[in-house]
């Protein structure tokens, strides 16, 4: 009898978690990979710019990775990709906004010439090795969002990506619902499926509610307008223009994202601009307050971003005055909401008439709430069902729904990173695991900093660090000059010199302990000094600053 069939399904990132999205789909000696997003870090990974997926299940199979297909072209499905595709240069396959802003990446590492990029459109069919995939439109907050239909020897996958279901999208390019059905109905083997907003009842609302209150927001503004949201949002920045052009209005684009987004979407056709409407920011400063908006980055209260350096008057070119309206079109992704806090309080001071989510609709959601999920669920009709795009949480809430929706439970599979999940035709079981897990990016360098780093910058940053520098006769062993202790975040030293004093007194002593001892190797004579030296701050002070002992020898 002939072995049945069977694929692989193994998240490498995004389950269990909001970000980082990667699912790799493997059948036989074929890998197909699906999206390479990354995080933003949370608040206790200190000088971290961001973290994508490990990949080093890739690297080991790289020999058999037909491919990488994309969704859509936000950063926690996309932004991984020019770390990646540096270790295993495979094709792309992407939508034409999703590779236009995926190419100014690769540009930026000076990879663009070296990476092929293909680009499809919706309803377009490619074979990728034994993988026939389809691209379906879905509605989202950017433009050109797909799910996938992978046809493999096994049934067809469908994986929905972000979407919504918005019935009056704003460039009117509505979720192909007739594909997803007829897809359903042909029979889907598994359904992979957004669980972001799984904890919200009922419809996501329609981008369009934005627009409206743009409008009245517009209509009330006597003096200058900042509407600050992602730059990726097309949806977003086109419903800002449009207003702006409506209430004659100039605008003028701020960061360097949102001006790359920009460029790209109006270079493609995304985003329509009337002659005239878009100035630069010299320009911008010359017009009267009343007749100008600014479109900045900076939603989520980055300490660099265009909108925090504007709140705290550290931006050359944009200033806030009082009375100006300050629109804020995001709600805080989760850890960020004492950062927004605090750039909204500040801008309150400043005497501007703040709009932001929490008291406003002047946000929605690019994700479907629970009836949304339920209408995926009719339409698809899986028989097994596979949460992701979620925290734990939300992946066991979407799972339920799925019970609910009449799919069994022994079909339905809360994955985590890292686990491999084995489907046949009729049956399904996880089978082991390979390795996931994040890679810290630090300005220039992937993966170089690691647990050790830092919890050492976490010692740094709560309790400073002690420098002691003492030279020693090498004949005599006896002190030639210091110890000098140089203090940082620890205590200042002319404030506290006896405190100092007596850390000299104890550096000594220890020094004379490892004399009398007749200790020569340098690594056991300053572990003696840190480890006293230590002791005897935690008593005094109840804190555990760094210590680094510098033992010269002449």
């Amino acid at each position: 009898m002939a072995r049945e069939p069977k694929i692989f399904l193994i998240p490498l990132g995004g389950l269990g978690e909001i970000g980082k999205n990667m699912m790799v789909v493997r059948y036989g000696e074929n890998i197909l990979v699906i999206d390479c997003g990354l995080m933003f870090p949370e608040e206790d990974l200190l000088g971290i710019d961001m973290v994508i997926p490990d990949v080093s299940y890739l690297l080991e199979n790289r020999n058999i990775v037909r491919g990488i297909v994309l969704t859509h072209g936000h950063e926690d499905h996309i932004g991984a990709l020019p770390y990646v595709l540096q270790q295993i240069n495979v094709p792309v396959y992407g939508t034409r906004l999703t590779l236009g802003i995926l190419r100014e990446k690769l540009r930026e590492r000076h990879l663009a010439d070296d990476v092929k990029l293909n680009c499809v459109k919706p309803r377009d069919v490619i074979q990728v090795g034994p993988f026939k995939i389809e691209f379906i439109r879905v509605s989202h907050s950017i433009p050109d969002a797909v799910s996938l239909a992978i046809e493999t020897p096994v049934g067809v996958i469908v994986h929905t990506g972000d979407f919504k279901i918005d019935l009056t999208p704003v460039d009117g390019e509505v979720t192909d619902f007739h594909r997803l059905a007829q897809l359903g109905e042909k029979g889907v083997l598994a359904l992979l499926s957004d669980s972001t907003n799984v904890e919200r009842p009922g419809y996501t609302m329609s981008e369009r509610v934005v627009g409206q209150t743009f409008d009245d927001s517009f209509r009330q503004a006597t003096e200058g307008i900042i509407i600050a949201t992602f730059a990726s949002n097309v949806h977003r920045l086109q419903q800002a223009i449009t207003t702006a052009h409506r209430y004659k209005r100039k605008v003028a684009v701020v960061g360097r994202s949102m001006v790359n987004v920009v460029n790209i979407a109006r270079e493609l056709g995304y985003l329509k601009v009337p002659d005239g409407v878009l100035v630069e920011l010299d320009e911008a400063g010359r017009l009267p307050r009343n007749q100008v908006v600014y479109l900045t980055t900076g939603s989520q209260g980055e300490p660099m971003s265009a909108l925090t350096r504007i709140a705290g008057r550290d931006h050359r070119q944009v200033e806030v005055m009082p009375g100006d309206t300050i629109i804020i079109s995001a709600t805080p992704i989760p850890g960020n909401e004492k950062l927004v806090a605090r750039v909204i309080d500040q801008l309150f001071k400043l005497g501007a008439n703040v709009i932001y989510e929490a008291v406003s609709g002047i946000h929605v959601s690019g994700h479907p709430s629970q009836e949304e999920l339920k209408l995926m669920i009719n339409l698809v009709k899986p028989r097994f069902f596979i949460p992701v795009h979620g925290e734990y949480r939300m992946l066991i809430k979407h799972a339920q729904l799925a019970r609910d929706m009449g799919i069994p439970e022994s079909n339905i599979f809360v994955a985590e990173n890292g686990q491999v999940l084995e489907l046949s035709r009729r049956s399904g079981r996880f089978a082991g695991r390979v390795t996931a897990g994040r890679v810290l990016v630090d300005g220039l360098g992937v993966g170089d900093v690691g647990n050790i780093v830092l919890r050492d910058r976490r010692q740094l940053a709560q309790d400073g660090i002690l420098i002691v520098v003492v030279t020693i006769s090498r004949d005599s062993g006896l002190i030639i000059s210091g110890p000098d202790i140089v203090s940082r975040g620890f205590v200042y030293v002319r404030e506290s010199e006896e405190l100092m004093e007596e850390a000299k007194e104890k550096v000594k002593v220890a020094l004379e302990k490892c004399s009398a001892k007749k200790m020569s190797e340098w690594s056991s004579i300053k572990s003696l000094v840190r480890d006293d030296l230590s002791k005897f701050l935690y008593e005094k002070t109840r804190r555990r600053p760094m210590i680094l002992p510098i033992i010269m020898e002449i």
